[in-house]
């Protein structure tokens, strides 16, 4: 399964989470996009309302209403394909982030931002990958990345 991500979301979630990690806080958000034969193509991202802390001990929830946004937000044939989310330092999946998925269907991603979004100034390689199989989250290995992910248009 392929996971066409578009440059233009992945360049809109890169300046949200660069903001937030300015103020030392992680960010989150989702990845709207169309089925394809091959896998998923995102193409948008939304960024909804949240809450988060700079620490000691960062974190990042979405808020009542950002969760009535993710709600509403689809257009027309549209599906969650992926959660987007930044971390202060390496990119991995924190059991916080393995028990509160928010989006659950089988064959969704994950995709964790490294260095409070500076990561994707290196592309999507730099980050942890993750698709939802079997009813958990198994991570691409950082050698399949560019097999399974493409980034374009």
């Amino acid at each position: 399964m392929i996971l066409h991500l578009s440059r233009k979301a992945l360049e809109e979630a890169r300046l949200f989470f660069e903001e937030a990690g300015s103020r030392g806080c992680e960010g989150t958000g989702m990845l709207a996009g169309v089925r394809l034969v091959d896998g998923w193509r995102a193409e948008r991202f939304l960024a909804p309302e949240q809450r988060a802390s700079a620490g000691p001990g960062v974190w990042v929830e979405v808020a009542d209403r950002g969760k009535a946004q993710i709600a509403t937000a689809l257009g027309p044939g549209e599906l969650w394909i992926a959660r987007i989310h930044s971390h202060p330092g390496a990119a991995f999946h924190s059991a916080t982030d393995d028990s509160n998925p928010v989006i659950t269907a089988e064959g969704s991603w994950s995709i964790v931002v490294p260095y409070f979004g500076l990561g994707l100034r290196r592309g999507a390689a730099a980050c942890a990958f993750f698709i939802r199989q079997g009813g958990r989250w198994r991570q691409v290995a950082p050698d399949d990345v560019e097999r399974c992910v493409r980034v374009g248009a």
